[in-house]
């Protein structure tokens, strides 16, 4: 074991449970560790604060209020397009994500809210907006990051969620 501690431009691996309102939200386990770059705001604030210093093996939990996760939940943060604008209307379903570009050109993922005969309500709120969550997390590995990842802000396992086209991560095809 290690006593390197988890600080800023190192790649941290770790397993969680998160628990939102009582009920498992999601997790990582031993065989699919969640991986990021600590000081690089992929994962929320409150969690990586809470992991600065650990070390390999520390098993902990950690309960995170809104504004140190998602941000509170924004009631004006809904907004409300005609069904003309959005191409694929007629195949929409409440609770489904769809991305809208505005007059900017800028993409914001949102949900579906509601469905009229002229429009649909699209929720852009984080889906953990208002939510406090809870950890249970243990440290698996830590590394330090090399020059890629600390340009790209993330470790190379998320470069596919990052869009990193132009890297060749082969080395993450499960598909042997």
């Amino acid at each position: 074991m290690t006593s390197q501690t988890i600080q800023n431009d190192m790649v941290v691996s770790l397993t969680y449970v998160l628990t939102v309102d009582g009920e498992e939200a999601s997790r990582a386990n031993a065989d699919e560790p969640l991986e990021y770059l600590h000081g690089a705001e992929n994962i929320v604030p409150g969690l990586e604060a809470a992991l600065t210093g650990k070390k390999v093996g520390d098993k902990f939990s950690v309960t995170i209020a809104p504004d140190d996760a998602y941000g509170d939940y924004d009631e004006d943060d809904i907004d409300e397009f005609p069904r003309s604008e959005i191409p694929g209307a007629e195949n929409l379903e409440i609770g489904m994500m769809v991305e809208i570009e505005d007059e900017d050109g800028y993409v914001d993922v949102g949900m579906i809210k509601e469905i009229t005969p002229q429009a649909v309500i699209v929720d852009f709120n984080a889906p953990l907006a208002g939510k406090t969550l809870k950890f249970d997390v243990e440290v698996v590995a830590i590394r330090a990051a090399d020059e890629e990842e600390l340009d790209h802000g993330h470790p190379h396992s998320l470069a596919d969620f990052y869009g990193d086209e132009d890297d060749d991560y082969e080395d993450y095809d499960d598909e042997e």
